[in-house]
């Protein structure tokens, strides 16, 4: 007598196929025979494979690792000091506020001849108007009007103003801050178009300036309207960031020690423009008679 001990089998997985795991097929799956229907238990004889490490699944899923605690605290911890900085500028108390709507006797020149105070509109401005006729001991702008009893360290300052310049790439004005002489300072060149000497933070240390940026833009906006902008500098850390017009993100950053200390100012490299409104806060300052 022929015995198929494969069909008990057989009846047993049609009971319970909701249930099966893994089947291996016995026989010819197209046959007409019990046998051929057939399947071998073998979840129990056989287990399953452990479950692959977590690093393997994250390889073959092109997935990155989970970060750390530490790593994610790190993160965490560093955006809140940015923060804290970034909002503290605000909070300094005001050192310097100017309109021009009164004397101008605390700015100093190379070239006073080329400025003068001017109304526009009923609002009185500082203008520089013409070429400064002056000498530079190393390549730097030559139209500048500093503060002359006043040195910062940390400080914001922001300045309202207008190039009244023709239209073309190199069409710009200046910042200046950290100011200790004609051959030493800072300065920041609001440029229309960049390039490595236009749309820079600079830094003139008794050499023809040197761009010291680590990030800027494709250029300046420059139109006929007013613009705002600010400078932000932490003289601990050396951070210096620049804005211009949006006053949440700043369009220029550099991170230099150079000068610890110094003097601010307005003006242009060649060209001609218009300030006013210039607010300056600092957590100190010190008088000078420079």
């Amino acid at each position: 007598m022929k015995v198929d001990f494969c069909q008990p089998i057989h009846l047993l997985l049609c009971k319970s196929t909701a249930r099966r795991r893994r089947r291996i097929p016995c026989g010819d799956q197209n046959a007409d025979e019990p046998a051929s229907l057939c399947y071998t238990l073998l979840s129990k004889a056989m287990p399953l494979p452990p479950p692959m490490p977590q690093i393997e699944r994250d390889r073959l899923t092109m997935r990155m690792p989970r970060p750390t605690f530490v790593q994610t605290s790190v993160a965490v911890v560093t955006m809140m000091l940015f923060a804290n900085w970034a909002g503290a500028s605000d909070s300094w108390p005001v050192i310097f506020e100017e309109n021009f709507e009164g004397s101008v006797s605390r700015w100093r020149s190379p070239d006073p001849s080329a400025w003068k105070v001017e109304e526009v509109d009923g609002n009185r401005v500082f203008r520089q108007f013409q070429q400064s006729r002056v000498f530079t001991p190393v390549r730097s702008p030559f139209n500048r009007a500093v503060v002359s009893d006043l040195e910062v360290g940390s400080f914001q300052l922001d300045v309202r103003f207008r190039s009244t310049a023709r239209d073309y790439p190199h069409r710009s004005l200046c910042l200046f801050f950290g100011v200790q002489d004609r051959g030493h300072m800072y300065y920041v060149h609001f440029g229309q178009k960049t390039d490595d000497h236009a749309n820079q933070i600079f830094v003139v240390n008794d050499a023809p300036r040197v761009k010291i940026s680590t990030k800027t833009t494709e250029g300046t906006p420059w139109d006929n309207a007013w613009h705002r902008a600010r400078i932000v500098r932490n003289v601990e850390s050396g951070e210096i960031s620049v804005y211009f017009d949006d006053m949440k993100t700043p369009v220029m950053t550099a991170i230099d020690k150079t000068f610890t200390t110094g003097r601010i100012g307005i003006g242009s490299f060649d060209d001609t423009g218009d300030f006013d409104d210039i607010t300056l806060r600092g957590p100190t300052a010190a008088r000078t008679d420079r």
